[in-house]
């Protein structure tokens, strides 16, 4: 477990799926900026079974409170800048549930994912990015010690529509 002041982080155990299969098409815990239209729902337990989600290509973990409530998850994937392993970074993302956001969990979540990385990953970066309207998600990342970079513009389609990206990053030792 990855302990911080506010919540924890923790991997996915087989009592989470069904917060994963109830999440899948929630629009009140998606939010609008993570709406990528209707998932199946078996998905969640066939990756859990695959590799427990976690692993050196991608992962996920539980937000927890102290007491132990599921307010959410960060997740992390690879991306690759060039042909070696060394132009490999993380690449992560939070969701939390609507009631749970804005009480700071979000800035202690990435800056743990991103502590995490960098202390089992031989990696100099971590990213994240997030639609270029969602104020809050930009403010909890430049809490979290990430650096914003720049706009992706019309990268992501989503709810009909293409959209711009603000990308932040945050390097070893920073």
């Amino acid at each position: 477990m990855l302990k911080g002041e506010k919540i924890n982080l923790r991997p996915v155990q087989r009592e989470d799926l069904p917060f994963f299969e109830k999440w899948a098409n929630d629009d009140s815990f998606n939010s609008e900026f993570n709406n990528f239209g209707l998932r199946r729902t078996d998905f969640f337990a066939k990756s859990f079974e695959e590799n427990g989600y976690l692993s050196n290509q991608r992962g996920t973990l539980m937000v927890v409170t102290q007491n132990g409530e599921v307010v959410g998850d960060v997740s992390y994937h690879q991306e690759a800048y060039g042909p070696n392993e060394g132009s490999r970074v993380y690449n992560i993302g939070i969701s939390l549930m609507a009631e749970h956001r804005g009480k700071g969990y979000g800035v202690e979540a990435q800056k743990l994912l991103a502590a995490y990385l960098f202390s089992t990953y031989p990696v100099m970066r971590v990213e994240a990015s997030t639609d270029i309207e969602n104020i809050p998600e930009q403010h909890a990342l430049e809490k979290a010690g990430f650096t914003r970079e720049g706009v992706l513009r019309k990268v992501q389609w989503r709810l009909g529509g293409w959209h711009d990206l603000v990308i932040y990053s945050k390097l070893r030792g920073e």
